[in-house]
């Protein structure tokens, strides 16, 4: 059967524009709140194939979304890669054993053994497929090596990203060497997951703006660009999204190239700016800030802005950025209702 969203992805014509959102399986929902609770903990819920399922269905059921996307983590992959990975209530994730040297870097596992070490989401992604509707696609997703790379050096989240930009000014080959490590881990992961059965990969760059325009390329895009040609090249018929947040200025400047379909706009780039530098290569997703669905007159007003913009052709509806746990599921719902008003021929 053909799944609308992957059509979307390759740019043909579909009888209205998809729409997901990012973090749709979350805070917002009851439904998650209540599995989450008898997980115990959020790696409890990661590390078991039967909740995690669950609550990646929970939006399709509940909203009426034309995609899924697998529950997990970014960071599961250092985690297997050997560091001491936590989630501190207040702080978010810590690892409690950052990397700093070579020496650490050469303590962690990389390559076949690490992706192997991820059962737990290939197990997921076969127990999604059996349950999700034919017609609704699964989104598998990775964290980009620059995004991983900066919990693994920082330690947790950061503010400022000072100790691996620091490396990154006096210290570039050991920046180089961690993310060509994390870089040869996530293709056979991203792989692994396709071969379990999801139907588009998506990259997330979430910190992409912390690097500076000049040097983006260098030490974030070029390694994106490299996983997903390596998917590419075996697997054409899977889509591969691109969504490095906050780098409008690498777009304005026409530096955005590679082998993949879909191009993530975030919420602070302008879509029509994107359309024009980008919309005849890519096709675009987003861009809607995620602080509109405290409102409905909102949501609707710039899904119509969007749906102006793009015509409904060579798009996806989406956020800008990631859905926030306070929103009303009503508001949520009105969201995904609206674009499929608004966006069907």
């Amino acid at each position: 059967m053909s799944k609308i969203f992957v059509d979307a992805c390759f740019g043909k014509e579909t009888p209205y524009t998809p729409v997901w959102m990012m973090r749709q399986a979350g805070r917002y929902l009851p439904e998650y709140m209540a599995v989450r609770e008898k997980a115990g903990n959020f790696l409890n819920l990661c590390h078991n194939p039967e909740m995690a399922c669950e609550v990646t269905l929970q939006p399709v059921d509940i909203l009426g979304v034309d995609a899924a996307i697998l529950f997990s983590d970014i960071l599961v992959i250092p985690d297997e890669m050997g560091m001491d990975l936590s989630f501190v209530k207040g702080e978010g994730p810590v690892f409690s054993d950052p990397i700093r040297t070579q020496e650490d870097l050469e303590r962690l596992v990389g390559g076949e053994e690490a992706a192997n070490k991820l059962t737990y989401v290939y197990d997921t992604i076969k127990l999604i497929k059996e349950r999700l509707s034919e017609d609704k696609a699964l989104i598998g997703f990775t964290g980009a090596p620059w995004t991983l790379a900066t919990y693994m050096i920082e330690g947790q989240g950061t503010k400022t990203y000072n100790i691996c930009k620091k490396m990154m000014y006096s210290n570039p080959e050991l920046l180089h060497a961690i993310l060509r490590k994390v870089t040869d881990v996530v293709k056979l992961y991203m792989e692994k997951q396709i071969k379990s059965g999801v139907d588009v990969v998506q990259i997330f760059d979430s910190w992409a703006s912390a690097i500076e325009p000049s040097k983006y390329d260098e030490f974030s895009w070029k390694y994106m660009v490299e996983i997903a040609h390596y998917l590419k090249a075996k697997y054409p018929h899977i889509p591969i999204i691109m969504f490095p947040k906050g780098i409008a200025s690498f777009i304005e400047r026409g530096f955005v190239y590679g082998d993949f379909d879909v191009f993530g706009v975030d919420w602070g780039t302008p879509m029509a700016l994107a359309k024009e530098k980008l919309g005849e290569k890519y096709v675009l997703q987003g861009n809607m800030e995620p602080c509109r669905l405290y409102s409905k007159e909102a949501t609707t007003e710039c899904v119509e802005a969007l749906q102006e913009i793009m015509g409904g052709k060579r798009h996806i509806f989406n956020l800008g950025h990631g859905i926030l746990p306070d929103v009303p599921v009503e508001n949520a719902k009105h969201f995904i209702d609206e674009c499929h008003r608004v966006s069907k021929k």
